[in-house]
């Protein structure tokens, strides 16, 4: 590997650790790290800040996932290994988001950036996902159970859209990390204890 890939996977890693929903969250006074899920994520800003924070905070962490891979592929341009650098790319910006050198890597769960990523890799895959997603989400009220099975059925797209290899394993290798972070939210599952956005729809009604 070259020092232009590990400069670009090196920057993609820098990237990702951004942590956009508490930059965007900073002029309201609320630390996310200290409310709600305590998640920087977009969930966790929505549910404290609102609809158009969080949706910003969404595409910010999207476009962590997406760009690094996006502009690394231009910069390569079908040089030697370049399928493994974007991969790598992809992954260190997801790792990034979970894991941010700015704020003591303790980050959020990833799911934005990695569909930022699942974008370059097969957007037609994440149309299948975001169906999952929204079908588990309406019928379970569970925004962590759509997360877990969206990203879960990629695994299951990729292969019908006859995808090469790396992207295979990229998305593994995402899926794997995705669920590693939600261990809390699937103990809640297992146990009956986590929150449902579709309780508090009724609740109010």
């Amino acid at each position: 590997m070259n020092s232009i890939g590990i400069l670009c996977i090196a920057l993609s890693y820098l990237l990702g650790a951004v942590p956009f929903g508490l930059v965007l969250s900073r002029g309201s006074g609320i630390d996310i790290r200290n409310q709600g899920s305590k998640n920087i994520g977009a969930t966790n800003v929505t549910r404290l800040l609102g609809k158009k924070l969080g949706a910003l905070t969404l595409l910010c962490d999207l476009l962590k996932g997406f760009l690094p891979m996006f502009l690394t592929g231009l910069v390569l341009n079908e040089t030697a290994g370049h399928e493994l650098i974007i991969a790598l790319c992809g992954a260190a910006s997801v790792l990034g988001h979970m894991f941010p050198v700015y704020i003591g890597f303790k980050g959020g769960k990833g799911v934005a950036t990695a569909l930022g990523a699942f974008l370059y890799l097969a957007p037609l895959a994440v149309l299948g996902c975001l169906l999952v997603f929204i079908a588990a989400v309406y019928f379970s009220g569970f925004v962590s159970l759509g997360s877990l099975l969206g990203s879960l059925s990629m695994l299951l797209w990729l292969p019908l859209l006859h995808a090469p290899g790396w992207k295979m394993g990229l998305a593994a290798f995402i899926v794997l990390m995705i669920w590693v972070k939600h261990y809390q939210n699937i103990g809640r599952l297992i146990r009956g204890g986590e929150k449902s956005w579709k309780r508090k729809t009724e609740d109010r009604e």
